[in-house]
């Protein structure tokens, strides 16, 4: 069953609202707005601070997606030694590393000898404020 939400077209500045602003707004079905591949798409509630500089809190809900390819930049949920983590796929002079998006936690290289996988690639995160 979807669930419509009204959805105001205008973007809402983040400082000074604008006074003339029109206050249109259409209908908008907000799993399918965010979840573009259903049947390879789960979802994961993240643990910890190690993602804040990205914008994930510890109890975000993120959407992750099975069926896109992973690439350098990419956030991803990975499994190394059958542990998950939440981490920034990056590449650096031929290495492949997980790197948290906060500078307490360490980078961990991903080599030959690790039971590394990429699980899906996080496509948002849903952070509550209340």
């Amino acid at each position: 069953m979807a669930i419509v939400l009204p959805f105001f077209i205008n973007r809402v500045p983040a400082g000074f609202p604008s006074p003339a602003a029109d206050y249109a707004k259409e209908d908008i079905d907000l799993p399918k707005e965010l979840i573009k591949n259903p049947l390879s798409t789960f979802l994961v509630r993240a643990d910890g601070e190690s993602m804040i500089g990205a914008g994930i809190n510890s109890g975000a809900i993120l959407i992750v997606d099975r069926s896109l390819t992973a690439k350098n930049g990419s956030i991803v949920v990975a499994c190394i030694s059958g542990e998950f983590t939440i981490k920034r796929l990056v590449r650096t002079l031929a290495k492949w590393y997980l790197q948290p998006e906060n500078k307490a936690f360490p980078s961990v290289l991903i080599s030959g000898k690790d039971d590394a996988l990429i699980w899906g690639v996080v496509t948002a995160a849903v952070n509550q404020f209340i």
